[in-house]
């Protein structure tokens, strides 16, 4: 390993990797460090059952679409380490695996960035993290009430039904997390109890297409934050609910109602004896989450009559089931829950980058990845351009735009030193 590069990226994930080759394809002396090893997310921590919710065609890395045969299929854990580790060999990128970055830091009196890794100091003329958004398990202060009896893990830990205490098991949160893992115990025959939150919740196929399709073909995904209607606030909205497992479908926690499964409102509180409090807010939770995914049909359906396209009806949505009155309380010995798992989300942890380029929430401050601080920049977070831009979807656009902001810079800084040494020579 060098001690100086052109270009540093922290992440050997899907984004550090498109970053990699766009670098590659411009010529760039470039390295890339990774905490762990190439897929380590995917591979540890999701679980067994886990798939893509989007169709496979979306995956598109730069100059790697999907290679399979099932374009509009959703691919498996397995599948998707696969198809990233596959994607790394067909260029061979200068990864370092099991290599920290604890530190980085401008020196301004060298215009270089400053890396303190695990295998040595290193430099670099400009530096692009590419660790996601999505680093420190998120758990409420409450978890701590619960009696040691109870296993408690959060949603990145989760495997399998088998992994847990036998017994039912309440599941926290309704985001993609909670409501896959809630299925997935639920198919197993454990008794579930979910805490529905305000995620929203989306339709898999309407009027003969998956509804991916559908806001594909509408431009959605070509939609910039800038463009977005509700800019400042859908970076951290949670992710509609959807699955991808058994080709895809619906998730309608309302059906799993029917067959057993017990909803609750927000976990509110917890006492001493394990008794759980929750909010008097089911309804209206499961009504928002019915209106969001009918709104989506709507927007389609705009969509298809202003192109006056061929498309099967389909009626409105009806629930299956309602809740007749809300369960206020329970208690978890007499509802012989075991375990729980916080489907809760995760936050941020930008710690190690000693550069100010963050506001009061941690969030760094860029347009489309470019920060403040000349020569570094950020990829493959949530809405960093566009919806896909945390995804295999859209990582492309925002990779190859950065590459060329990176080589226009680099460029102008050569001119810029050429300059000096011009005006230095004809001084003399």
């Amino acid at each position: 390993m060098k001690k100086h590069y052109s270009v540093a990226i922290v992440g050997g994930g899907q984004a550090g990797l498109s970053m990699s080759y766009c670098l590659k394809e411009r010529g760039f002396d470039h390295i890339v460090f990774e905490k762990h090893e190439i897929g380590h997310s995917w591979q540890n921590k999701r679980w067994d059952s886990f798939c893509l919710v989007t169709p496979n065609w979306q995956c598109q890395l730069p100059g790697f679409p999907y290679p399979g045969s099932d374009p509009h299929g959703f691919m498996q854990k397995d599948e998707i380490v696969e198809y990233i580790k596959t994607y790394a060999a067909s260029f061979e990128p200068p990864v370092y695996e099991g290599v920290e970055v604890s530190s980085l830091r401008k020196n301004d009196s060298m215009g270089v960035f400053e890396l303190t890794t695990s295998m040595g100091d290193v430099t670099a003329d400009q530096v692009v993290i590419a660790v996601g958004g999505y680093h420190l398990p998120k758990i409420p202060n409450l978890s701590a009430r619960l009696s040691k009896s109870i296993g408690q893990i959060h949603s990145s830990e989760y495997r399998n039904s088998q992994s847990l205490p036998e017994g039912a098991v309440m599941v926290v949160g309704t985001g993609q997390s909670g409501c896959q893992i809630a299925e997935d115990l639920h198919r197993e025959g454990r008794q579930v109890h979910l805490c529905v939150g305000s995620a929203p919740r989306s339709p898999r196929r309407y009027r003969g297409k998956d509804v991916v399709d559908w806001l594909d073909q509408m431009g959605y995904y070509d939609l910039s934050i800038d463009e977005h209607p509700q800019k400042e606030k859908v970076r951290t909205k949670a992710n509609h609910y959807v699955t991808g497992r058994d080709g895809g479908k619906e998730i309608d926690l309302r059906q799993f109602a029917l067959e057993g499964m017990q909803l609750h409102g927000h976990l509110k509180d917890i006492d001493d004896d394990g008794t759980l409090w929750f909010a008097d807010n089911l309804k209206h939770n499961l009504d928002q989450a019915d209106a969001v995914a009918e709104s989506i049909k709507k927007s389609i359906d705009q969509y298809i009559e202003r192109r006056g396209i061929d498309a099967p009806m389909e009626p409105p949505y009806q629930p299956v089931w309602e809740p007749q009155e809300e369960v206020r309380s329970l208690n978890m010995t007499e509802a012989n829950i075991a375990a729980v798992v916080w489907c809760t989300g995760y936050q941020a942890d930008f710690s190690w980058v000693e550069v100010p380029v963050f506001d009061g929430k941690g969030y760094p401050g860029h347009e489309r990845g470019v920060t403040t601080v000349r020569g570094l920049y950020f990829l493959g977070l949530p809405w960093l351009y566009t919806w896909g831009s945390g995804r295999f979807s859209g990582i492309a656009r925002d990779a190859s735009y950065l590459s060329d902001y990176i080589a226009a810079r680099q460029k102008t800084t050569h001119s810029n030193a050429w300059s000096v040494v011009n005006e230095f020579l004809l001084g003399s």
